[in-house]
């Protein structure tokens, strides 16, 4: 397995900033919520609302969803690991905005849509992601925030690293997978 860096952590940080200020230019605050995919979409997140507070001084409500039991392909055998939802405010007519780390075919965020509906209408969701994998879509969904696009061949995974015990930096980077 070989690894290519596709974003440093000063790069992830300067796309931070953009996506916080592009999202702070397009939604009303009054009633917009932040709902983080979990795992790593969280961590994204949580990095945008807290530099959208920072900007504004406007407290958004903030959730995680979990997409296990709403995905597709929950039953082929994989053993699962659910990670918890916490959604503790209406999400009925509310503008919703999305936030994973990596789009890839469409089939998370289709079930992370799925899961918010046990939650409520929406009025409005939008979708905010770190890394866009734009060729390898299945299913017609399309981010309205991105931070980078990048192409793929099949067998390279994209993954979001962000700074923890085991990784000592946050970076984006190409893997190549054994075949």
């Amino acid at each position: 397995m070989s690894e290519a860096i596709i974003l440093n952590g000063k790069q992830i940080q300067l796309i931070i900033e953009r996506l916080s200020r592009e999202v702070i230019e397009s939604i009303h605050f009054e009633n917009t919520v932040i709902i983080g995919v979990q795992p790593r979409g969280v961590l994204l997140a949580e990095k945008i609302k807290k530099r959208i507070q920072e900007l504004t001084n406007n407290n958004i409500p903030f959730g995680k969803i979990d997409t296990t039991f709403h995905r597709d392909d929950f039953r082929r055998g994989k053993s699962l690991n659910a990670k918890t939802t916490e959604i503790e405010f209406q999400i009925e007519n509310k503008n919703v905005l999305l936030v994973d780390d990596v789009l890839f075919t469409g089939r998370t965020i289709r079930a992370a849509m799925d899961a918010l509906l046990s939650f409520g209408r929406p009025m409005k969701i939008e979708l905010l992601v770190l890394m866009d994998r734009r060729f390898n879509r299945e299913l017609p969904i399309q981010p309205d925030f991105v931070g980078s696009v990048v192409d793929t061949i099949e067998n390279v995974d994209v993954e979001v690293r962000w700074e923890s015990e085991e990784n000592k930096v946050n970076e984006v980077v190409f893997v190549k997978l054994n075949e």
